[in-house]
C-alpha cells in the first residue's frame, strides 16, 4: 500500500497540535496561510522565496482594509 503525503495545511495543523496552541491559533494560523497561497494565485510556499512574502500585505494599514472586508476593517 502507498502512503500518502500530507498536504500543506494538514502538516500544518499537525505542527500547530503538537505544540498544544488552542483551536481558535489552529484556525487563524491555517486562514492565513489560506490566504498567503490564494494571494499567490495558489503556487505552493516552497516554490516562492523574499520577494513574494514581501509582496504579500502585512495585515496593517489601509490597504489591508480594503483586502479583507469579511473582518469588519472597512467600517474603521
Amino acid at each position: 500500500m502507498k502512503r500518502r503525503l500530507k498536504k500543506l495545511l494538514e502538516w500544518i495543523r499537525e505542527a500547530i497540535r503538537l505544540k498544544h496552541y488552542s483551536i481558535r491559533t489552529e484556525e487563524a494560523y491555517v486562514n492565513w496561510v489560506k490566504r498567503f497561497i490564494l494571494f499567490h494565485n495558489k503556487r505552493h510556499p516552497r516554490e516562492m522565496g523574499l520577494p513574494e512574502i514581501k509582496a504579500y500585505p502585512s495585515g496593517r494599514g489601509p490597504k489591508s482594509r480594503r483586502l479583507y472586508p469579511e473582518y469588519g476593517f472597512d467600517s474603521i
